[in-house]
């Protein structure tokens, strides 16, 4: 009694979609899955035969359930994946990939991934295949994967191809405005098998942003340089996933229509725009020093307003649910700058 009870317990949800398959097992009394009252109720065969007809069927079922529905899904570059199973082996090629991976519990599928993803810190025992501007082709072919994911704008056109022309299913991601961040979670989910984790994180990270979108709409807009890097001088345009940011916290970027999508501008460029907020990022978690730099020119708005802020790169170049917290420390730098006049800020100087 206690095998046929434990059996039927494992089949029963399937029998519908078994049904849909095809197979009889309406048909077939000895294994209707209809829950006994007794293990006597099961008539025909006998009991060792009927619980043998079971056991195939359980094992019968994961492959069955694979072949009957493969996972199709377009990648932003317009070409599409095909999986029989949810990826086990997965090539991340970004660390805003590893790190979504990991939000929604598919950090164990990572066979392999670049330099700089340190986050979580389970992220760091995983191997590397060059960093995501400089994919080792060899290393990445021998790490076996079932799938990889890719940073369209980070690894290149010509690296994905080369991974495909080699046989590997490459889906190719890159959200470029928040909400998209949200699309990405569950996409990995779907493709990993962890729909039930991706959709939790997903709609997790949907609210947050809802309730800073709230709290920051109808703020008076606040003009804002964000630096890249100093030499040579770069930022980015309103087609930047930091833009975005910025428009959330009620900013304005002062070089949004510029191209390419990370522009080179000069001092002078800057100084004309006259910023109310300079924001740096650099490559490390310290304020990089050429942020100060600005205080050359003290008629700057954002030198006269001391408005000169850094956020670390992790919170807010990346591409993964923490750039939520990127995004709180902009709209307070923000919120800070709509409240500090500038005959105030040059009182509290002195």
């Amino acid at each position: 009694m206690s095998i046929a009870r434990s059996l039927f317990a494992r089949l029963r949800p399937a029998q519908l979609q078994l049904d849909r398959l095809g197979l009889l097992i309406g048909k077939l009394p000895l294994l209707r899955l209809t829950r006994p009252h007794n293990a006597r109720s099961i008539p025909a065969l006998p009991a060792r035969r009927r619980y043998f007809a079971l056991l195939c069927l359980t094992l019968m079922w994961p492959g069955l359930l694979q072949a009957a529905d493969p996972i199709q899904l377009t990648g932003v570059d317009g070409e599409q994946v095909s999986l029989a199973q949810p990826a086990q082996r997965i090539l991340s090629l970004a660390p805003h990939i590893t790190e979504s991976l990991f939000a929604i519990g598919a950090g164990a599928q990572i066979v392999a991934t670049v330099s700089y993803s340190d986050y979580p810190a389970a992220a760091l025992e995983i191997p590397r295949v060059g960093s995501y501007d400089r994919i080792s082709i060899e290393a990445a072919v021998a790490s076996a994967p079932d799938l990889v994911i890719a940073w369209h704008s980070g690894n290149g056109g010509d690296v994905i191809a080369r991974l495909r022309a080699l046989g590997l299913q490459v889906f190719v991601s890159e959200p470029g405005t928040l909400d998209s961040i949200a699309d990405s979670l569950r996409q990995f989910a779907l493709l990993s098998g962890r729909q039930q984790q991706g959709d939790a994180a997903s709609e997790q990270f949907q609210r947050r942003l809802a309730q800073l979108r709230q709290r920051y709409s109808g703020q008076a807009t606040v003009s804002v340089f964000y630096q890249l890097w100093d030499q040579p001088l770069l930022t980015m345009n309103d087609s930047h996933l930091i833009a975005d940011v910025i428009r959330l916290c009620g900013g304005r970027n002062i070089f949004g229509p510029a191209r390419p999508l990370i522009p080179e501008v000069g001092v002078e460029s800057v100084l004309r725009a006259d910023p109310e907020v300079i924001i740096a990022s650099g490559m490390g978690e310290e304020r990089p020093e050429w942020l100060d730099h600005w205080r050359r020119w003290p008629t700057l708005q954002a030198v006269q307003k001391r408005q000169l802020h850094f956020v670390p790169p992790s919170l807010l170049q990346r591409h993964s649910t923490r750039i939520l917290d990127g995004a709180d420390l902009v709209c307070e730098q923000l919120q800070q700058a709509r409240l500090t006049p500038i005959a105030k800020a040059q009182q509290n100087h002195d």
